[in-house]
């Protein structure tokens, strides 16, 4: 229903407007009545009226500085009806200009009114419905860019185009709210519309479906709480609505849309903990509560879609690289962090196909083909599909690899090899193990790895070690335990005798090369 304000200072006018006139036929309800042209302007504001039925001649404000206030004042002014008597002919040319939907004389007559009522709903209907199709193509570019910034796309370009779009200047002081309730998006939209000015709060959704708020403080004064009261405001809306508590939280204030990731972060960090521990209520993040676990999570997504590559699974792939990203979006986790990992995951998928005595470098030129390197691609949605087809492809790899292994001892032999090197491994128990001749199975482990089996098994030692000594701190005797080598001694010149230097040398390098990565470059 569209509701109609109705204006004028004769009483009898307003009654017979209000009971002659059939509004709900057209879709109208009348909303309230004003003797007077002041009153009017106040309710016209506080009720928001699609049409004004209004005299012209009112004391201290008339009709056309009625309509005149009305439409400088209002970003939606509502459509009006002007009524008069027959000598105020130049009023209704002045009304006119002032865009004046239908003029008609008083005493007003009921077909008159109904056939101009029909006009007017009929047009009012489908202005409301462009508008709701505009603001729906608004929100979509609005949500998908907020997507964007929240998956670290922070280049100069995307920054501009995102203040175009949310009419900011890029400095302004945010605060990131998420709500876990059973309120919908629409919902929220219209309460956060109703509470907050124009570009204040802008709702979006992340990649889990998850309402959230960019509150934006355009006031570049001392901080004075002004986003926290709106906060507050927003949710206690919001519960009144539900009839029931919802879980909301609340990022620190930081300044400048570059910040929004970090408080989205925030709120998402402290919205994982209030849910784990099913809590409800309003909460303000206070401190990096959860970041050690979330990286710990984080680096280990990966790991269960590695073990259903291998066990060449299509169906599950899809489905956990989908669900993989689906928190890395929650988690609003930086792109080039993401792209970290999955260049760990290619490595580990080309150590699979070179287990399987398959080539390593066709396959990862092959996973690139139509994507480019890993380093070219930049947007989210993109390193998705590119992890998806990329192990979907490694899978058939190595399903044709185990076909064409199928009865070759041999390549069981290095398998088992490669997976058991870190145990006590001699080339008579192998032999034993695979019902083979000990010379024999010399002669064939050498023909199909180019190395001797103490060799091999040394060398593939020394690369573990090598990966430890980069990425731990353990001590020099605990990294030869761990590899394999019977005593210390032996791993040390062994180490050396692969790599021309000492392990305690080769940790101590590996350590200052990974602090002078980590340093920030001076200003």
């Amino acid at each position: 229903m569209f509701n109609v304000l109705l204006v004028d200072d004769e009483p009898w006018v307003l009654e017979g407007l209000r009971t002659m006139i059939a509004w709900e036929k057209h879709g109208f309800r009348v909303c309230g009545e004003a003797s007077s042209g002041r009153d009017a302007l106040r309710m016209v504001q506080d009720y928001r009226p699609e049409l004004v039925v209004t005299d012209i001649r009112m004391p201290m404000l008339n009709g056309l500085e009625f309509m005149e206030q009305s439409n400088r004042m209002l970003e939606k002014p509502p459509k009006f009806v002007v009524l008069s008597g027959y000598d105020d002919f130049d009023y209704a040319r002045t009304a006119m200009r002032q865009r004046a939907a239908g003029y008609l004389l008083k005493p007003v007559d009921e077909e008159e009114m109904d056939a101009l009522l029909a006009i007017l709903s009929q047009k009012i209907k489908g202005e409301a419905a462009a508008r709701d199709r505009y603001a729906r193509r608004q929100q979509l570019a609005i949500n998908h860019m907020i997507n964007r910034l929240l998956h670290g796309e922070y280049r100069e370009d995307l920054v501009a185009q995102a203040c175009r779009l949310l009419n900011i200047q890029g400095r302004e002081r945010i605060r990131c709210l998420l709500i876990e309730s059973a309120f919908g998006f629409d919902e929220m939209l219209r309460v956060v519309e109703g509470l907050c000015a124009k570009r204040e709060g802008v709702c979006f959704q992340d990649g889990s479906g998850r309402n959230g708020i960019l509150l934006i403080e355009a006031d570049n004064g001392p901080m004075d709480g002004h986003l926290e009261e709106q906060v507050q405001v927003i949710y206690r809306r919001i519960t009144e609505l539900t009839g029931r508590p919802a879980t909301a939280c609340v990022s620190q204030e930081s300044e400048g849309i570059r910040s929004f990731r970090e408080a989205y972060v925030q709120a998402a960090e402290m919205s994982q903990i209030k849910q784990a521990q099913g809590k409800s209520g309003l909460f303000f993040y206070c401190g990096n509560v959860f970041a050690d676990k979330r990286r710990q999570l984080q680096s280990d997504r990966f790991k269960p879609l590695l073990e259903k590559v291998r066990s060449q699974s299509p169906e599950e792939i899809s489905a956990n690289v989908k669900e993989i990203f689906s928190c890395f979006a929650a988690d609003a986790l930086d792109i080039e962090n993401i792209k970290a990992q999955v260049a760990d995951l290619e490595l580990s998928l080309c150590r699979s196909v070179q287990e399987m005595r398959g080539q390593p470098d066709a396959c990862l030129a092959n996973f690139s083909e139509g994507y480019g390197s890993l380093g070219e691609i930049h947007y989210f949605s993109r390193l998705q599909s590119y992890v998806e087809s990329m192990c979907l492809q490694a899978a058939g790899v190595l399903r044709e690899l185990e076909r064409q292994n199928e009865g070759n001892t041999i390549f069981h032999v290095i398998q088992y090899v490669d997976r058991e090197y870190r145990n006590k491994l001699q080339l008579q128990d192998l032999a034993k193990h695979f019902h083979l001749n000990s010379t024999y199975l010399g002669q064939l482990f050498k023909k199909n790895t180019g190395k001797p089996f103490n060799e091999y098994i040394n060398d593939k030692r020394i690369e573990e070690a090598k990966r430890l000594l980069k990425r731990s701190s353990m001590k020099i005797a605990e990294v030869a335990v761990q590899v394999g080598f019977p005593n210390t001694d032996y791993f040390i010149a062994k180490f050396k005798l692969k790599t021309g230097t000492l392990p305690s040398v080769f940790q101590k390098e590996a350590g200052s090369s990974a602090g002078k990565e980590g340093e920030e470059p001076s200003c």
